[in-house]
């Protein structure tokens, strides 16, 4: 499997993760704020599992390689590496806290390729942090949001003698602005877009400072303020940078890069007036402010400021164009000796959403469809009987989704809430085995991620996908049949896959099949142009159930084998867009066989937005009828 994560960089709301931990003394300090992104630089890995050791293969910077570090896969011997500090200690100490609360054996992780700088303010410590938490996560399926690695990132991380900040393993999200809020023990992580790209440069100094002594003196000003000094440090990381990292969020989202620059001296000026008296000693900069003011770089820039614990260590700016990026970095590099570092955020929008139709009657499962919902039947997998519906939710829970919708008949929710909201009763619950008890409880953690949303008459697909209009909002979201289920033939589940794909495109995709014509009237089908041969498609139809003498005069996609189509594997990503088309046939009422269809609203999309396709590298398996569902159930997961 082949892992990236990258660096993180503090765009605003340096010192105020570990500044907002002291209200669990002081409730009286104002909240941490603090927004930071991934870079373009960062780790590459590919990892495998490994019986009963950790092994870590490293490349530095230069392109040199390290180790294998090797250790066994014991909690003591992880332990006693991590307390040892060093770089080896960090790997140790992530596995450590995973080994403590899950059942996993070894990794072997080959790190290949590193280009992110090290001690620049990059955090190059986390990225290494949540690479290992990331790879335990997908080699051993264990579940983890995003925001699990973060967490598990962190803890590996402070069980060496290193006490990085909070702030630091938000690198786990990526090349995205994020919003972190410290309060005490408590961090909320909100994820927002940006609409047109912003291009930044970060600078490393080559210049000296210590950290520690940083850290150190600003760390006398809490939790109580005894001097003017630690009176000012208080403000400026409390309700001066909750003011600043405020507006910046709203520039960002707007994509203001001038206010932004605005926003990046205000901070830096402030951060002089209250924090420098702190610590004169490295907070007076001299290389930083002169390189702030240097008037050959002001025609490029809308601002800049200092980065991380800040003194002479590293600077960022915000340049006015990409042009005006490269003119930047060349006058930086070249007539100053500095070494500087291209950052762009990007425009886009993560998935985090995903939504399961369930409120279809289950014709053809009559009569069992009358006692239990079809998207509850049971399905062995993974060792346990769960119900088809958990498997789907687990497989969007793998890909990063972070809320699930389920559309129910009114009357039906009872059933599902009582499966994934509802404990067990006490004298039930006491049966179980310590590793079903565990179990019961990571059942309520996923309903924790669900909302139910009532479709309350059943006038087909692209009604029960408007009923979530509301919930969804103006954002893509993830389209996932509730009685399809899929398993990957390669590392990456299915989903994720199509996800992927989605951020390589930029437009609504769609999962699809190879399909012989005897099969193709149980499915959408789609024809196109390969944009990349036997994996991406440019969707130029789609076709609901058509008949195999249609498919062949009108679904042709070139370079497939004799009678063989592509059908949709019932799994999209769309944008809001599809709500519009909707809207728009169910105010006129346009049906199809009585319904309203979603694959025409579809083709309406790819008319206004295009759409592609991706070819899941996996197997579908439907529950919806007698005989499918018995080969699911005999076939799944084998």
């Amino acid at each position: 499997m082949e892992l990236f994560v990258p660096g993180r960089i503090c765009l605003f709301g340096e010192h105020s993760d570990w500044a907002g931990g002291y209200r669990r003394i002081n409730a009286e300090l104002e909240r941490g704020y603090t927004i930071i992104t991934g870079t373009n630089q960062g780790i590459y890995a590919r990892v495998s599992p490994h019986p009963n050791k950790l092994i870590y293969h490293a490349t530095l910077n230069d392109g040199t390689r390290q180790g294998p570090y090797e250790i066994p896969m014991e909690r003591d011997a992880l332990l006693a590496e991590a307390e040892k500090g060093g770089f080896f200690s960090y790997i140790a100490g992530v596995a450590y806290q995973v080994l403590t609360h899950y059942r996993v054996r070894g990794l072997e992780i080959d790190n290949y390729q590193t280009d992110l700088p090290v001690k620049k303010g990059l955090s190059s410590s986390a990225a290494v942090t949540v690479l290992v938490a990331r790879a335990f996560n997908r080699i051993y399926d264990l579940k983890m949001t995003i925001r699990g690695e973060m967490e598990y990132a962190y803890l590996g991380e402070i069980t060496t003698p290193s006490r990085c900040g909070r702030m630091d393993q938000g690198c786990a999200y990526g090349n995205r602005p994020i919003l972190m809020t410290f309060d005490g023990d408590r961090i909320d992580v909100a994820e927002f877009n940006v609409p047109g790209d912003l291009y930044y440069v970060i600078v490393d100094l080559h210049a000296g400072k210590d950290t520690r002594e940083i850290l150190g003196k600003l760390n006398e000003s809490y939790p109580f303020a005894a001097t003017d000094i630690h009176r000012g440090v208080q403000t400026y990381l409390g309700k001066v940078n909750r003011r600043i990292v405020t507006s910046a969020r709203e520039a960002l989202s707007r994509g203001d890069a001038e206010v932004l620059g605005r926003l990046m001296t205000e901070a830096q000026d402030a951060f002089d007036q209250s924090l420098q008296p702190a610590c004169p000693s490295q907070l007076t900069a001299p290389m930083l402010h002169g390189l702030l003011k240097d008037p050959r770089i002001q025609p490029y820039i809308y601002g800049g400021k200092g980065v991380g614990s800040q003194g002479d260590g590293t600077a960022q700016f915000i340049a006015k164009d990409e042009t005006s990026q490269e003119k930047l970095i060349q006058i930086i590099e070249k007539e100053m000796g500095m070494t500087c570092l291209k950052l762009v955020l990007h425009t886009g929008r993560r998935i985090r959403k995903a939504l399961i139709p369930a409120a279809g009657f289950g014709l053809r499962l009559f009569p069992a469809s009358k006692a239990i919902k079809k998207e509850l039947f049971p399905i062995l997998d993974d060792g346990k009987t769960k119900p088809a519906v958990q498997i789907i939710i687990e497989e969007a829970v793998r890909a990063g989704i972070e809320e699930i919708g389920i559309i129910v008949q009114p009357e039906d929710q009872a059933l599902f809430e009582e499966y994934f909201l509802n404990p067990l009763r006490v004298e039930n619950l006491a049966k179980l085995s310590q590793e079903n008890k565990a179990y019961s409880q990571y059942l309520l953690e996923l309903g924790h991620r669900l909302t139910f949303i009532p479709q309350e008459t059943q006038d087909g697909l692209g009604h029960a996908v408007f009923c979530a209009k509301e919930w969804i909002g103006q954002e893509p979201f993830l389209l996932m049949l509730g009685d399809h289920l899929y398993q990957s033939t390669n590392e990456v589940p299915c989903t994720r896959q199509l996800l992927d794909a989605y951020d390589r495109v930029g437009q609504s995709v769609i999962g699809l099949m190879y399909t012989p014509s005897e099969e193709v009237h149980k499915f959408g089908c789609v024809a196109g142009l390969w944009q990349e041969k036997d994996i991406l498609l440019s969707i130029t139809d789609f076709s609901e159930k058509p008949t195999a003498e249609y498919a062949r005069e009108h679904l042709y996609v070139e370079g497939l084998e004799d009678d063989t189509f592509l059908s949709i594997s019932g799994q999209y990503v769309l944008t809001p867009k599809i709500f519009e088309v909707l809207a728009s046939h169910i105010q006129h009422n346009l049906r199809e066989s009585g319904i309203f269809q979603l694959t025409s609203a579809l083709d309406q999309v790819r008319m206004d937005e295009g759409f592609s396709g991706y070819i899941i590298q996996g197997r579908r398996f439907d529950i919806g009828a007698p005989d499918t569902y018995r080969q699911t159930v005999m076939s799944f997961g084998g």
